[in-house]
C-alpha cells in the first residue's frame, strides 16, 4: 500500500492532558476512491490534510454519505488491539446499500487501517479511558446537483486520540424524554449510520442540553409511545429480573456494543429481552421501584450509567443516581476486553502490530 509522508509531523496531546472527544487528529489518514469506471481503487495512506471541494460537491446538498465508530487500545505488551472491527465493515456496508453507495472491500478497508494504526501508533494515549478513536468514513463526492445516487465517492478514515465521551466519566448521566421531535421511523435511515440521522437530532439535543441533561431519550416517530435509543448509544433497562433493549425494529442502529452487551449478559445468567419497550413501561417500573438500572452502549461512551428520567416534566431518579451492578459488570468487562487485562473468549480483541 502506498505511503505518503508527510515533511513536518503535528505536536501531540502532552501525556495528562484531557484530551475530551474529537478534538485532536493525528498525522495520515487512509483514503480509496469510487468511480463507476473503475469500483474502489488508489488506496493509500496520506497526510491528514484539508482537501478541497467544489461547492457543487453532492455530499454538501444530498448528505448521501456515511460513517463508522471505533477504537484502539494500546495493549499491555505494548501491541494495539481494536474491538471487533469486522462488525463494523459489516455494518457499514450495510449502511452503504441503504443509502445507495457501492459496497466497498472489507479486506481492503482493513488492511488500510491496520497499516495507519501502525504508522499511529505513537499517537494511542495509555491513561485508562483513553484510546484511538477511528472514523471511517464515506461521502459522495460527484460534482452535479440533482437529487441521484452519485456516481463518485471518496473512503476515508482519520484517527483521534480520546478521553472519556462525556465530561463528567463514568459519573451517570441525565436523560430528556423527547415526545415531540422524531430522529426516524420505521422505513427510514435508523437503522444505518448515515449523516442525516445525526442532523435530525441536534434540536432536540440542544434544548436537553439547555435544560441540563447529557442526551435526549428517543421515542418512536408513528406512536410516540416506544423508547428507541439515545442519540449516541442503544438503551438497555433492568426490570425486575429482566434486562430489556428495545428490539431492532429498523429505526434503530444495531449497536456493536449492543450486540456484545447481550452476549455477555447471557453468558452470565441474565435473563435478557429484545422487545418493545414502552416509555409507560418504564416509568411505572421507576416509580413501584423495579427499574433497577438503566444504561446506554456505544462505542464512544462503552457502557454510561444513567441516573435520571425526565419524562413529561417529572424526575425518576434510577438506582438513587448511582451505577448498578450489572452496568459496571458490563463495563469492566468490555474495557478490559478492549484494554487487554482480561481474557478474550469470544475473538472480540483484533491484535495489530
Amino acid at each position: 500500500m502506498q505511503i505518503i509522508k508527510r515533511t513536518t509531523l503535528k505536536q501531540k496531546p502532552e501525556k495528562g492532558e484531557r484530551l475530551g472527544f474529537g478534538q485532536y487528529f493525528t498525522d495520515y489518514m487512509f483514503t480509496m476512491k469510487y468511480t463507476a469506471e473503475k469500483g474502489w481503487h488508489d488506496a493509500k495512506i496520506e497526510p491528514n490534510e484539508p482537501k478541497p471541494f467544489d461547492l457543487a460537491t453532492s455530499i454538501f446538498h444530498y448528505a448521501q454519505g456515511i460513517f463508522e465508530g471505533m477504537k484502539a487500545f494500546r495493549q499491555p505488551d505494548g501491541k494495539i488491539g481494536v474491538f471487533r472491527p469486522n462488525e463494523n465493515w459489516a455494518r457499514m456496508n450495510r449502511s452503504a446499500t441503504r443509502m445507495c453507495i457501492p459496497n466497498f472491500p472489507e479486506d481492503v478497508a482493513e488492511e488500510g487501517l491496520e497499516t495507519l494504526l501502525k504508522l499511529e501508533k505513537d499517537w494511542i494515549p495509555t491513561e485508562m479511558g483513553t484510546a484511538l478513536y477511528i472514523r471511517p468514513t464515506i461521502v459522495a463526492t460527484r460534482v452535479m446537483l440533482g437529487v441521484h445516487a452519485s456516481t463518485e465517492y471518496l473512503f476515508f478514515i482519520i484517527l483521534s486520540p480520546v478521553g472519556s465521551y462525556y465530561a463528567h466519566g463514568l459519573e451517570p448521566t441525565k436523560l430528556l424524554v423527547e415526545d415531540f421531535y422524531v430522529r426516524s421511523s420505521i422505513g427510514g435511515t435508523g437503522e444505518a449510520k448515515c449523516l442525516g440521522n445525526y442532523a435530525a437530532s441536534m434540536k432536540a439535543g440542544e434544548l436537553a442540553e439547555e435544560k441540563g441533561f447529557d442526551q435526549v431519550l428517543w421515542l418512536d416517530a408513528a406512536e410516540k409511545k416506544y423508547v428507541e435509543e439515545v442519540g449516541s448509544m442503544n438503551m438497555f433497562f433492568r426490570l425486575g429480573d429482566e434486562v430489556v433493549t428495545p428490539a431492532l425494529v429498523g429505526s434503530i442502529l444495531p449497536g456493536i456494543t449492543r450486540k456484545s452487551c447481550i452476549q455477555l449478559l447471557r453468558e452470565n445468567g441474565y435473563n435478557v429481552s429484545e422487545r418493545r419497550v414502552s416509555i409507560d413501561e418504564v416509568i411505572a417500573a421507576a416509580k413501584d421501584g423495579s427499574l433497577k438500572e438503566a444504561f446506554g452502549t456505544g462505542t464512544a461512551a462503552v457502557i454510561s450509567p444513567v441516573g435520571l428520567i425526565r419524562y413529561k416534566d417529572c424526575d425518576y431518579e434510577i438506582n438513587g443516581g448511582k451505577m448498578g451492578d450489572v452496568t459496571r459488570m458490563l463495563y469492566d468487562t468490555i474495557t478490559g476486553i478492549q484494554y487487554g487485562t482480561l481474557p478474550d473468549k469470544n475473538g472480540w480483541r483484533k491484535i495489530i502490530g
